[in-house]
């Protein structure tokens, strides 16, 4: 038998886990149960801190805890799913291609970065979506001090007022002056079509977010989007042109584009809708997980949001369950009740929420110690020792906050 799981991830590397433990606690063997897990480098990218600098470091090796816990690493790119050969195709580095078989599938291949059609973009904007983004951003910051001080080159435009958007924004001044010497004077300019700076954390957060912004002297384009890019700089749907060299693209997330080649239902996101035990309903032996899949977190109507706090829990329901399927055990049904929000803030702190009504429950620099802790110990991988590693994926208590 064989499980397959592609991505590396949050939501593959717990599947990974997951799925091993049962086996561990069922006593069966590797070679009765193979796990083989898919990506194009056996490396997790720690994507909620690429809007800090550095982020060429901001990755953690997976392949010693791959092989603590007999999970098989398979280099390359899940190019094609046959959903009724049970079959994935993959090419490899080399240009080669390959073909895996499975007896059941995880699909958590993570979100990519929405881009919209908007004149320039393409040719004009920076992310911290991918790890090549990132880089490529930082690398452009560096290079803006070898540039004279004239058109935009010390202003910044990040465009979304979401998560992604504010702390990229806020990190920014204070990344900027270690670039372009302390007596700089960054200007950063937020852009967001709605009307109020971080529309989904409600009315709760909001003055403690504003009041961060004021503080970091971060300006704020409301009720306006970005209309083209050019050389020169950004020119918003409102006729305003600002001058500048950096534009930061920051506006939503998509599923990729392999979920589309399951024959499924999907929402608005591209995320493949599952059941409570994280199955993609009509497609035999396949689960979806992380930012792939549309799940339930309880009865009462909430929904896993693109995060990673929900990606490693959910990875470790659907490799769990993906595994009993196999070993003939009960599956169990994915929840998670607990819902935290941790913001940075740049220099002025950090917000911390619980809930989703997102009560807030510490800021400044309190909150901050809280979003070190989080970005530096609690989303690493285990330790590449077997039973250290097999134990934290217990799916009951995977960010159990």
């Amino acid at each position: 038998m064989r499980l397959v799981i592609i991505g590396a991830g949050f939501a593959g590397m717990y599947a990974a886990l997951s799925a091993a433990r049962l086996r561990d606690i069922q006593g069966v063997s590797p070679e009765e149960l193979e796990i083989a897990l898919v990506a194009p480098e056996p490396t997790l990218v720690v994507r909620p801190r690429l809007y800090e600098q550095k982020p060429e470091t901001l990755t953690a090796p997976l392949l010693d805890v791959l092989k603590s816990i007999d999970v098989v690493y398979v280099q390359g790119s899940a190019e094609t799913v046959d959903t009724k050969s049970r079959m994935v195709q993959i090419a490899t580095a080399k240009g080669t291609r390959k073909s895996l078989s499975y007896d059941r599938l995880v699909v958590a291949t993570g979100s990519r970065l929405f881009r919209p059609n908007i004149p320039g973009l393409a040719e004009h904007g920076f992310s911290v979506d991918q790890l090549d983004d990132a880089i490529a951003l930082d690398k452009h910051l560096h290079g803006l001090a070898n540039r004279p001080e004239k058109n935009g080159r010390d202003t910044v435009v990040v465009a979304g007022g979401g998560f992604t958007g504010i702390e990229a924004a806020t990190e920014m001044p204070a990344r900027l002056r270690k670039i372009l010497g302390k007596d700089a004077k960054p200007r950063v300019i937020i852009v967001d079509r709605n009307n109020a700076i971080a529309p989904d954390m409600g009315e709760g957060p909001r003055p403690v977010i504003e009041d961060a912004l004021r503080k970091l002297g971060v300006e704020t384009r409301l009720g306006a989007g970005v209309a083209s890019l050019d050389q020169s700089g950004v020119t918003l749907s409102n006729g305003e042109h600002i001058e500048t060299e950096t534009v930061v693209w920051a506006a939503g997330i998509r599923a990729a584009p392999l979920t589309q080649q399951i024959p499924a239902e999907r929402d608005n996101f591209g995320r493949l809708l599952v059941d409570r035990c994280l199955q993609v309903p009509g497609v035999p032996g396949v689960f979806a997980t992380g930012d792939a899949a549309r799940a339930a977190c309880d009865d009462v109507g909430n929904y896993a949001l693109m995060s990673c706090q929900h990606a490693t829990r959910m990875g470790a329901f659907a490799g769990n369950n993906a595994a009993a399927e196999l070993l003939g055990v009960p599956t169990k049904p994915y929840h998670q009740k607990a819902y935290v929000t941790c913001l940075d803030l740049g220099e002025a702190g950090a917000l911390f929420t619980r809930g989703w009504e997102r009560k807030v429950e510490m800021v400044g620099e309190v909150a901050k110690k809280s979003k070190q802790e989080i970005n530096t110990v609690w989303i690493y991988p285990p330790q590449a020792k077997r039973a250290a590693a097999l134990a934290s994926a217990d799916p009951e208590r995977v960010t159990d906050l």
